[in-house]
Order: C-alpha cells, then structure tokens, then sequence
C-alpha cells in the first residue's frame, strides 16, 4: 500500500515545476510512512511513499524499473496472484519479494494487457520511455484511488487531491455539476473530483496519456453480466468456496492482520475465516464502543470476538474522539463526503495501527448479495403503488404525524422515507432513498442537475438495477473513498474479501431470487454463512456503523454548525440556498423534524471550503 505520483511532460517537453515532486510526495506521506523514493528525468517524475506491507525491506521500497530503466513502474494496492506470475517469470532479474515488482515483466510481455490479468486491488502508473506513454490504471471496483491533471503540456497524476494542489498550475475552479452531484447524492461520482481540472481514472480502466493525446480502455463491465442458472444448493457452496479463498488471498502478508467488526454477519465471516486460516492468535479485532445506545454494537462485537477468541480491542467512540475524528478528516481530505461513518473508521484505524498494519473490512457485501433493506423497498414498493390514491394519501399524512427522532435508522425514519418516494420511478426513488435527503431548493450557483448515472447495461427490473447502480455508484464513489481516506490518514491498507475478483463475477451473475428471496436480504450469503458462524448472528437486524449527527448538530457541534451554515457566508459562496438551510437547521433544533442527513451534507461541504478553497 503506498501514495503514488508523478508529472510527465508530452512532446518532449522539460518539466515545468519538477522541484514540487518532494512537496507532493510530503502530502502523501500518511499513506505511506515507511519508505520513499522517485525517479526522474528532465521530462518525466514518478515518486512513492510507501507502506511496507510485502517485503519489508527497502529493497522493495517503489518505484521499480525494468532491466534496462525504459520503463518505470509504481502502485498502490496489493496483487494477490503475484506469486503465480512470477513463476510464470523464472528468468527475470526480480530485485524484491515486493508482489508490486511482478507487474513488471507481465507488462512488458503484455503490455496494458497486463492489467486484466491482474487479481488485486490497485492504481498503477507506468511510464514507458520507449514510446513516450504514461500508463494509469484502477481495479475492477475501485478501491484505490487515482486522480489525474493535464495542464498544457503535462499530465499531474496522484492517489489524493491534496497531491495535485501543490503543483502551482493546477486550477482552482470549482466543478459545479460535481457539487451538484454531491449535494444530491452525499458524494462525487467518478470520473469527476470537485475541482474542475481534476478527474479520477474510472475503476476497471485503462487511461493512456502520448504525445498525440489520450485513450481509454474498459477492461472490466460489470453491467454486461447476466443471470446464470444455478441451483440453491450450487449458488451457496460456490459462495462458500469463493470467499474462503478470498479471505486465505487477502490475509497473506509481512505484518499483523486484523478486522473491523461489528457483531453483524458480514465482519463475523471475515474474522472467523481469517483465524481458521493464520490462527486466532494472530488476528485483532476491533469494534466502535458508542456512548449512545441506540449507535452501539460493541456489546454484539465482543460476544463475537470472545467466541472466536481472537484479540479483541474495542475502541471509544464518542463525542470528544469524533471531535477529534472530524478535525483529521477535515484537515486530511482534499473532497467532500457526507457518510459520517468516515469518522469511527477513522477511529477505529487510528486504534488498529498500534496493533496491526492490513484489516479486513467487509465493503461489498451488501451491493453484490443484496443487502440493503432499500431492496425491500422496491419489492413493496408495487404493491404501495397499487393501493387507491386517496388511501396513500391518508398514509403519508398519518407517517408525516409520527414524531421525529435523533436515534439510528428507526422505523419512523424507513417509514417517511418510504412513503415520500415509493411512487416515483425505480432510480429516481432509489437515489432519494440513498441520497442526502435535500430538495431542489437546496441549489444556488451549483446548479440543478442530476448526478451522471453509469451505465446499467440496458432495461433492468428495480431490484438488479438498483444493486447494480450501488456497486458502481454508492459503493465505489461512497463506501470505497471512506474506507480508504479513513484508513490511510492513519496509515492502515483496508483489504474488502467480498470485491474479490472472483467473488464479485460470481455475485454478479446469480439470479435476483438468490440475492434477496422473498423478504429475506442476502439470502444466498446468509445461507452460505451456517457454515461458519451461529445463526443468530446470520440473522440478527442490519444496523451499520453510523455516528449521533442529530444529537450533536444540537449539542457539541452547535457553534462549528452556526458559523458554517450563517446566512451571510453562504449568501456570500452562492453555492446553495441559504434561506432553505436555515429553515432546515430550525425545523431541526426545534426537534419538528430530524434533518441530520441533509444538514450534514451541508455541513461537510462547508468544512471543505473553508479547509481547502477558501
């Protein structure tokens, strides 16, 4: 796991600011503390800060170079089938164990053909002297990132937007339609980032930058798969057999592993399996210890752990850690993200870096078997539709009656939820169910568009369509972009067995019917999971990791939130409605409603613009 960068110069050019190579490198060092290095010629700089996770020593320390230094290679991530590509590479001068180095001679074979063979998680730069061509490349799902510039003549590339700020060319435009997006959705979709010059090189694809101009390359579609029959009893041993062998990938390393947990289904199979395959006294867990009940599974988590009798840390979660929590976030992250579950991750990293170096986190499991209750949703939702308007009519004033609450995803908020949307379309309703919660009343100079969807592969029935959205959308632009920030602030490489390669080209093809049976979410994971761990935690109620943003908007937060959300100072940006967002924060504190979803994205934007624009 490392920080990669570079600037390459077209048309052989001289490098216009090669002497901000060591400041960018500097604003990557928390992704990778323990080494650095860079190569550089008059036209072209590529420089990693690296975390050593494969091969200790320095010798493995990035970025490599093939035998006779024409072509330069570095990467972010991990490659689990390393060690069968270098057997296919005997003869080659390998300097390192490094699993990065055996990308080397597989692309000098291969060329950008090189990518599709590989089963990790990555954002790979090449350059290649040869023909004058950068290469960037990101895994199918995206778990790692990469953001790119072309400025003139050069290309800026590197895994953070703080990276790209200090080169002193970069323009500071804002990108409207991506704050729109991100007021609409809690998140910036790929490829945009929220400065204008700046995009991300999309997950599952190949960016080539020469002297001519540029090419993309899809190597990986998951809207062109489609259902294959299958029996039950075959879907769930296949499901078995696919993540056992993803976790014995994933927990191979040089240095301690560990799990986040929660006492739910999904982090129970990654701790179980991780301690059936390098021993219960080798693997750490660690769950969020939430001083509001409502919040806290730490209860649920240690149960588990003492179970499994892995070396179980709970981590304190509260309103001073998260303070704290929100201050490295703030000043650590370059883009705007609502999901206020980036914060105990942070915490829970911070913890786990005094123990391990590599965790197991469960992102995946949800989009690609079926998770989320937004699926049963869809599923009630014709039925919802079918009832006689004036009786929905009565529903939804009799649901607008019940009174709000500041506790997590209760049955009041599922049910406004439900009720405000089930009638719309199947994607316009899913992305409200998903999205911030604000109204078209938010938007000022942003503008009013709606997000750029991906592509879904044609006509889809709500169910496969809405999981397939949230594997390239939520997912990838959301979930991913948390875990990494969050875990990389404190220098911890999060590893997701379920975006396996082979686990998701699975899931992605099993019928709806095994995904989410009748009212039962994850139906064919759940079955596959008797297998491993006791049914009460199989099917124990989803809750996820979330923080008391309603409580604390109010409370510990009040001063921080009146001086973001001030009438002048927005009034002042034009970038949303001012007079909406205040009637939002009142209706709020008066406890008439619980805006805390819609006013965090609001509040988290403006965090960004004052740590990162202003």
């Amino acid at each position: 796991m490392c920080g990669i960068y570079g600037m390459i110069a077209c048309r052989s050019a001289a490098l216009q600011y090669p002497e901000v190579a060591d400041f960018m490198g500097e604003a990557l060092r928390h992704r990778g503390p323990d080494g650095h290095a860079a190569f550089a010629d008059p036209h072209a700089v590529i420089g990693t800060e690296r975390l050593r996770i494969i091969d200790l020593h320095e010798r493995a320390d990035q970025p490599f170079a093939s035998p006779n230094g024409d072509v330069w290679l570095e990467c972010n991530g991990e490659i689990y089938n390393a060690p069968s590509i270098r057997a296919r590479y005997r003869d080659y001068p390998f300097r390192s164990g490094s699993d990065v180095e055996s990308i080397l001679p597989l692309y000098l074979e291969h060329g950008v053909g090189a990518v599709e063979q590989l089963d990790g998680m990555f954002a790979i730069a090449i350059w290649d002297n040869r023909d004058r061509t950068l290469t960037l490349a990101r895994d199918r799902a995206g778990e790692k990132p990469l953001f790119y510039a072309r400025i003139g003549d050069e290309i800026v590339f590197a895994s953070e937007v703080q990276c790209l700020l200090r080169y002193p060319a970069l323009p500071r435009d804002l990108d409207y339609d991506a704050i729109a997006a991100y007021l609409n959705l809690g998140y910036i979709p790929e490829p945009r980032s929220p400065f204008a010059a700046v995009r991300r090189v999309a997950a599952g694809t190949i960016m080539r930058f020469h002297d001519d101009g540029q090419e993309t390359i899809r190597y990986w579609d998951p809207a062109a798969f489609r259902p294959e029959p299958i029996s039950d009893r075959d879907a769930i041993a296949r499901t078995q057999q696919l993540i056992e062998s993803a976790v014995q990938k994933q927990v191979m390393s040089d240095v301690p592993v560990g799990v986040f947990i929660s006492g739910g289904m999904d982090s129970s199979i990654l701790a179980t399996l991780a301690s059936q395959t390098i021993g219960v006294d080798r693997v750490h867990t660690f769950s969020a210890q939430f001083a509001e009940a409502s919040y806290d599974e730490s209860g649920d988590a240690a149960l588990l752990a003492n179970r499994m009798r892995t070396m179980h840390v709970p981590v304190r979660t509260d309103e001073e850690t998260l303070r704290e929590a929100l201050e490295h976030v703030v000043r650590g992250v370059a883009e705007p993200l609502a999901d206020p579950a980036i914060l105990p991750t942070f915490l829970l990293a911070r913890t786990a870096r005094k123990y391990v170096k590599v965790i197991l986190s469960g992102e995946g499991a949800d989009e690609l078997f079926g998770g989320y209750p937004t699926y049963l949703g869809h599923k009630v939702a014709p039925y919802y539709d079918a009832v006689p308007a004036p009786l929905r009519a009565l529903v939804r004033k009799a649901v607008r009656t019940v009174p709000a609450s500041g506790k997590k995803v209760t049955i009041e908020f599922l049910l406004k939820r439900f009720v405000s949307d089930a009638e719309r379309p199947w994607i316009e309703r899913h992305l409200a169910w998903f999205g911030t919660g604000l109204s078209r009343e938010i938007f000022g100079r942003a503008g009013t568009g709606q997000p750029e969807l991906p592509d879904l592969g044609g006509n889809r029935d709500a169910l496969s369509g809405a999981m397939l959205l949230d594997y390239r959308s939520y997912l990838r632009d959301n979930l991913l972009v948390k875990v990494d920030r969050a875990t990389m602030l404190s220098s911890v490489e999060a590893r997701a067995p379920y975006l396996d390669r082979f686990v998701s080209t699975f899931a992605l093809s099993l019928p709806v019917d095994l995904r989410v049976r009748r009212l039962t979410t994850k139906w064919v994971l759940k079955k596959a999971a008797e297998k491993w761990i006791p049914r009460d935690v199989i099917y124990r109620r989803k809750r996820g990791l979330s923080v008391p943003v309603a409580s604390w908007i109010n409370q510990g937060l009040r001063a921080d939130v009146d001086r973001l959300l001030a009438s002048e100072r927005l009034r002042a940006q034009g970038l949303v409605n001012d007079t909406y967002v205040q009637r939002l924060l009142t209706d709020h504190r008066s406890g008439r409603a619980n805006h805390a979803k819609a006013l965090w994205a609001v509040i988290m934007l403006q965090y960004w613009m004052e740590r990162w624009v202003e």
